[in-house]
Formats: structure tokens, C-alpha cells, sequence
């Protein structure tokens, strides 16, 4: 038997309104499908299973604050009985359900045992689906005789307050207060010249159709994933008073919401990807986040943070840790600018990296010999 429990999908979260289950008792399931929705300071997450098996039993229903780490559902493991299972051992019953103006709970909730297909997919038009996607509106709660329409999409997000982005600026407000209260950070930054793996680059990509073309921010995830192999104690999680570091290099990436705000999705195994492999994963990653259809897994296990604001025009950028990380990186405008060559002023263009380090895990030496492998792995494209 395995639980599915609610995930964390950041430091300061606590709990998240649980919306709907995609998954029934009975039902078999593999590792990645989504068993069901929830609601955060971040916006609606699918919920990702992480076992094959059969759902046994649903343990929280619409409308529910789940504390995380909460038990959600049961599911049997290849050659269990699932009707067995889901009558195992009691199992703590999630918190009632709440008003949205509420916090607090004060009536126990009978757990779920079945749930219908049509309560956990509600009729509406693509339009009407999509739109609620991008303002984040529950569309079980607009659940009627008639199909969800565009206007009752829209009429439901004009009447909710605060909205999506109040909630998640106060998510990022709550992180980083945390973050710069409890992280003695340190910061460094160095120009990095960036004229041969661009070059390497634009050869690259001239062999390749537009669509699979690689961006060069996918080449500096590579480069920094490598220059984190040599930095372990950049790589990792700080968790109850000790540093955890990681082997593998999980990164999230920095990315700005069409309605307000940021997300942080998560390109996982950056070390081992090739570039193309890569570049679709970060593509794939963006447009979920961009687009409000985030998995769990997207916003969990990221080991360190990478955010680019040279798209805007940005020279250099110096970041907040996000906590339990313990670093991030930032990459400026790329830019022609004088380097020197042998003796000789040359134009070349160049990019501004910056790295903010937790104190109480690494030193400015350790940052410095990260900074200088980075731009390392940037003079030699062809190995990346």
C-alpha cells in the first residue's frame, strides 16, 4: 500500500485548498498520472501520483484545507486488493472544509470514499476551461445544469477578492521576508565572455529545424549544472539545522506569470540531460507555468534557483535564496562589450553572472571557484 500525501511546494506553505479528485476508487493508475487539484498561493496544481497501482480510497473532498504532508488517498500496490486496502486501518481524516474567508476549522470531516466522474469534471467550453486556467477559477464551483460558459468564467473572476496575484505576492513576500531574515547571504558577480558558446551555438542550431532550435539559456542551464558538480555545497537543501546536499542538479527557473507574479518550476536532472533534451524540458516547464497547468513535480525538488532578466534589458541581477536552497545564480543582458585578448582590447560579447551563497554552508571562495568553472564551461560549448 502507498499514500498519497499532500506535497510541499515550498517553504512557507502550510496547507492548500484541496479542489478535485481526477482519479475514483478502483481505478488504475501509473506513476505521473494526476490523481487530483489543489489550490495554493501559487494557483491551481495537479497533483501527481508517484506509484503504479489501484486507487483504494479518497481521503479529502472539495473545499478542504490539507495541511501538508496530510494523507490524501490510498492507493494498492500491483497485486494488492484494492478493496482490502481501502479497508485498512483508520487513517486521520482531513480538516473540514472552510470558507474561502476562513482559516480556521473547527468541525471534523467523514473521510471521502468515492467521488463521481461528473463532480470532478465539470461541463465547459475549451474556451471556458482555458480562460479559467489563466485566472485561476475553480470551475466546480461554477458547476450547473448548463455547460460553464467564457462569461461565467469571467464574472466569476471579477467577483473574487483579493485575487490570484494578491495572493501570490503575498506567497513571495512571505518567502523572501523568511529568507533574508534567517539567511546570512553573500553575494558575487563576475562578466563572463560568452562569444564562443554563442558561435558554437548559432553553428548548432543552424543544423537543426526552427522548432527544435536550443536557446541560449538552456546552454548556461548546462554550464551550471556541470560548474555545480564541482560546488556540492551550493547544490542542496538546508533542513532543520544542517545542509542536505544533493547528487543530482534540479533547477528552478525563474519565471514571470501573465497575470502578475512568479513561479518557479522545476527542470530536473539538468546534470545528465543533453542540450535538445534539455531545451524541451525547459520548454515544457515555462509553458505549464505560463499557461497555469503546473504538476507537483514541477515545483518540487529543485536544488538550486536560476533567474535571467536579461530578456528585459537587465545588466545583472542579484537574487534572493529561496529557501531551503541554499544559492542562486543570475544571469544579465547579454551584450557586446571591450574585453581583453593576449594584451589587446576586443569587442566581444559578454554576459553578468551573480551568485547569492547561505553563509552558514559555503564562503566567498567557494562562490568564486563556482563563478570561475561557469565560465569555464561557457569557453568550451562543444563539451557541454
Amino acid at each position: 500500500m502507498n499514500e498519497l500525501r499532500m506535497p510541499s511546494f515550498g517553504a512557507d506553505m502550510e496547507d492548500a485548498e484541496f479542489v478535485r479528485w481526477e482519479v475514483q476508487p478502483g481505478q488504475a493508475v501509473k506513476r505521473g498520472v494526476i490523481a487530483c487539484v489543489v489550490e495554493t498561493q501559487k494557483g491551481a496544481i495537479d497533483v501527481e501520483l508517484w506509484h503504479d497501482g489501484t486507487v483504494a480510497r479518497l481521503m479529502a473532498e472539495p473545499g478542504q484545507r490539507i495541511p501538508v504532508g496530510h494523507v490524501l488517498a490510498l492507493v494498492a500496490a500491483e497485486g494488492e486488493d484494492w478493496r482490502a486496502v481501502a479497508e485498512q486501518g483508520a487513517v486521520a481524516p482531513a480538516p473540514a472544509a472552510v470558507p474561502a474567508s476562513s482559516s480556521v476549522s473547527t468541525t471534523p470531516a467523514m473521510p471521502a470514499t468515492s467521488q463521481s466522474p461528473a463532480s470532478s469534471s465539470p461541463r465547459a467550453s475549451p474556451a471556458a476551461r482555458k480562460r479559467a486556467a489563466e485566472l485561476g477559477v475553480d470551475l466546480s464551483a461554477l458547476a450547473g445544469d448548463s455547460p460553464i460558459s467564457l462569461a461565467d468564467v469571467e464574472r466569476a473572476a471579477a467577483r473574487r477578492r483579493p485575487t490570484p496575484a494578491d495572493g501570490m505576492r503575498q506567497a513571495i513576500a512571505a518567502a523572501m521576508s523568511h529568507s533574508k531574515r534567517e539567511i546570512p547571504h553573500y553575494y558575487l558577480g563576475a562578466q563572463i565572455e560568452v562569444e564562443a558558446a554563442l558561435r558554437w551555438l548559432e553553428a548548432f542550431n543552424a543544423q537543426r529545424p526552427l522548432a527544435e532550435r536550443v536557446l541560449f539559456a538552456a546552454l548556461a542551464l548546462r554550464a551550471l549544472a556541470l560548474a555545480l558538480l564541482e560546488a556540492p555545497s551550493l547544490n542542496g537543501r538546508y533542513i532543520d539545522g544542517r545542509f542536505e546536499p544533493s547528487t543530482a542538479v534540479h533547477i528552478g527557473v525563474v519565471t514571470a506569470m501573465r497575470g502578475g507574479g512568479l513561479i518557479v518550476p522545476t527542470v530536473h536532472g539538468v546534470h545528465v540531460r543533453t542540450l535538445p533534451a534539455l531545451m524541451q524540458a525547459l520548454r515544457d516547464a515555462l509553458s505549464r507555468a505560463r499557461s497555469a497547468q503546473l504538476r507537483s513535480s514541477d515545483l518540487a525538488d529543485s536544488t538550486i534557483t536560476f533567474t535571467n532578466l536579461g530578456d528585459l534589458g537587465c545588466d545583472a541581477v542579484y537574487g534572493v535564496i529561496y529557501p531551503p536552497q541554499v544559492a542562486i545564480v543570475g544571469l544579465g543582458r547579454v551584450a557586446v562589450r571591450p574585453v581583453v585578448r593576449d594584451g589587446t582590447v576586443v569587442a566581444a560579447r559578454t554576459v553578468h553572472a551573480s551568485l547569492a551563497g547561505d553563509h552558514r554552508v559555503s564562503d566567498g571562495m567557494v562562490g568564486a571557484r563556482f563563478l570561475g568553472a561557469l565560465a569555464e564551461h561557457l569557453a568550451h560549448p562543444e563539451a557541454l
